[in-house]
């Protein structure tokens, strides 16, 4: 991979690459934009198969933390970690003080903050070495309960453009991943009377759901296909192209999870097919906006943290507005709403 090609590909103003002999520490930092304020973006720990995959992905997640960041209002700009490896072998007091000092480098230009395998009490180690992190335990703490009241509220805007009320009431609604966002998201939609179908890697998580919550199971072969009203993706990324949202059986698509989206013509797709695709930056930003909260200002004040994450719902009737004046799919209608607050902020 031709790594400056790439950068230019996708407008990028900075990647760092770090390793630590000592305690097996491969990571890298990608800055994609700082016009509205310094970079910010969580770090994913993952045993990628191959550096070229984790540059892949880190360019793509960094970029979409841009667009996250300005869609809900922030002062801040996109970035995004990726550590390579093991996190079962490789955690440790000593990993990540080590990647702590890599993000103290930067010197404020990058915080950094929880993403996928990564906790509160990885963040609380990093904070031992580098003040330039949020979601600390003893501030703003875990965004997962954040991130999944936006996708929430999310979700009842779709719904109130797709349906006519934004009652989840009585809404059949498949969750893929059940982490403690998408956990959390499944909560919310119990307690208002919605039907679940779930399906996660654990078999635990699904047995949980299935006890607690009356949600029915299904298969990982099955997920994508199953008859719903709303798919809710909170894995990982990547899963949507134009030719599987062609056997979706959904009316409209919400989630937790990044960059859903193989390529913008799979939003193309979905528009064509009348599915409302509330993007996924605008929906899952409640984490963003908790942790950025935290970045930006001198003092956290959770009722504000909420009342901002609840906003959403505003954000994503406001994506479907201009996607129906311009005729265009909702990606790409978000791109250009976000886009635009970007350049404004240029210096």
């Amino acid at each position: 991979m031709n790594v400056i090609k790439e950068m230019d590909n996708y407008g990028h103003e900075q990647i760092v690459f770090a390793r630590d002999e000592k305690t097996g520490l491969r990571a890298i930092i990608a800055i994609h934009n700082t016009n509205l304020g310094p970079a910010l973006g969580g770090t994913r720990f993952w045993n990628y198969a191959s550096e070229e995959e984790a540059l892949f992905d880190v360019l793509r997640l960094s970029k979409g933390m841009t667009l996250k960041s300005a869609a809900a209002g922030l002062k801040l700009g996109g970035g995004k970690a990726v550590i390579i490896g093991d996190p079962v072998k490789l955690k440790s007091k000593e990993f990540f003080h080590a990647y702590g000092r890599f993000v103290d480098t930067l010197g404020g230009k990058y915080f950094t903050a929880e993403d996928v395998n990564i906790s509160t009490a990885d963040i609380a180690m990093i904070n031992e070495t580098t003040k330039f992190v949020c979601g600390t335990p003893a501030i703003s703490g875990n965004p997962g309960p954040f991130t999944a009241r936006g996708v929430y509220m999310a979700m009842k805007a779709g719904a109130r453009e797709k349906f006519g009320s934004d009652s989840l009431s009585d809404k059949t609604i498949a969750v893929m991943g059940l982490g403690s966002v998408g956990y959390s998201l499944c909560e919310s939609l119990h307690k208002e009377g919605a039907k679940l179908k779930v399906y996660d890697l654990k078999s635990d998580a699904v047995e949980k759901a299935k006890k607690e919550l009356g949600a029915i199971p299904v298969s990982a072969e099955e997920i994508l296909t199953t008859d719903c009203d709303i798919f809710a993706p909170c894995a990982l990324g990547a899963i949507f192209n134009t030719e599987n949202v062609k056997k979706l059986k959904c009316k409209l698509i919400a989630g937790a999870a990044n960059n859903v989206l193989v390529d913008s013509e799979a939003g193309d797709e979905l528009n064509k097919l009348d599915i409302l695709y509330i993007p996924d930056y605008i929906a899952n930003a409640g984490g963003v906006i908790n942790c950025g909260m935290e970045a930006i200002e001198r003092t956290y004040d959770v009722n504000l943290v909420n009342k901002k994450v609840d906003d959403i719902y505003n954000t994503a009737l406001k994506i479907i507005s201009l996607a129906k004046e311009k005729k265009i799919s909702t990606s790409r209608a978000a791109d250009e709403y976000a886009e635009g607050i970007v350049k404004a902020g240029a210096r």
